[in-house]
This record gives structure tokens, sequence and C-alpha cells, in this order.
């Protein structure tokens, strides 16, 4: 698996829960904040898993007039937290990571994609920007658990990414240069038809 495709998959966990679109009504859908989880993974060399989560963030699933959709994420950067580490937050969030007072926001803009991606599962392509430095990614969504994802059921997507693609490379004898991007989504059930 490419460092691409991972990054994708990170992408597709955000867009996962946006994209539950062949349920959805016409026009816009936003994630429901109380079911949806956007988070990171990563790992340090003693292999110990530090769990990210971002408590802040903006998703929506647009249905295009051609009947497919398109997923945008935007994940605040200031009040990212890796869970139990208090150090690691303020890492997370220092120049030396995110960066959060230059670049106070994370985004993943998807491409246009059918609808029974979210069914199927598969790749949402798209791009990730972060720290100012957009590339093509991708996120691997996995096949429904139910008959409506994103309103039964969370949309699940993934992907990896390495930090340093992305001017994050500090503490890379400690953390991995990898990060996975874990994405639960929901979007607010009472937009559904």
């Amino acid at each position: 698996m490419t460092h691409a495709v991972a990054g994708l998959r990170l992408a597709a966990l955000v867009l996962g829960a946006l994209l539950s679109a062949p349920v959805l009504a016409q026009g816009r859908n936003d994630f429901d904040p109380a079911n949806t989880r956007l988070g990171f993974e990563l790992r340090t060399r003693w292999g110990q898993v530090l769990d990210g989560v971002f408590r802040q963030y903006e998703g929506s699933v647009e249905h295009l007039p051609d009947g497919r959709q398109q997923v945008r994420l935007r994940m605040y950067t200031r009040d990212v937290e890796i869970i139990d580490h208090p150090r690691y937050s303020d890492w997370a969030r220092s120049e030396k990571f995110f960066d959060a007072d230059r670049y106070p926001v994370v985004t993943f803009t998807s491409k246009p994609y059918d609808p029974m991606l979210l069914y199927d599962g598969g790749k949402l392509e798209g791009e990730l920007s972060i720290k100012g430095i957009s590339r093509p990614r991708s996120l691997d969504v996995a096949p429904a658990t139910c008959q409506r994802p994103a309103v039964g059921c969370d949309v699940v997507a993934t992907g990896a990414v390495r930090r340093s693609d992305y001017d994050m490379d500090d503490w890379m004898l400690a953390v991995s240069d990898r990060v996975v991007f874990v994405l639960r989504a929901r979007i607010r059930s009472g937009k559904a038809p």
C-alpha cells in the first residue's frame, strides 16, 4: 500500500461519514456531531499508540445535479487532542506538527463520487491540505454494515499519510512518520428522507 493510498484512507473516513449519499435528499447534508468522530493514530518507536481526535470540525456532503456527491471536511487544529497525553497534545498543536497558530484548519475535499461507494466500499479520491500543503489523497471507505449508511450506521473511512510530506517531521526518532486517519461519521438524521 502506498503512502498516497493511506493518506486517502484517512480522508475516506472523514468523507465516508459525509458520503451516505444514496439515502439523502438533494442539496447538502451536514455531519452529525453527536455521532461522528474524526481522529488519527500515531505510533511511538516503543509501540505505544497515540490516539488523536479533532474536537472541532465541519463536514458536509454536497448532492450534485448529475447524481454524484462530494464531501467537504474542515478539521480545526487548535482543539486537536492526543487522548490522555497533554504533552503530546501541546506538541500536536505546535509549529512542530499542525502549527495551529498559522494553519488552524486541515481540509479534505473529495472528487465527485457515485453514492453507491457508501454501500459497496472502495476508494474516495480527493485532496488533503495540511499546513498549506495540498496533495491528492484517497480514503478507503469500508462497505456498509446497514441499509442506510451514514444514517443507520457509521460510514467508516481510513487513510494514512506521511508526516514528512506535510512538513511535520519533528520527533521522527520518537514518533513514526506514518499518521493514520480514522473517520466514523453519520449525517444529521433529520435531513434524511
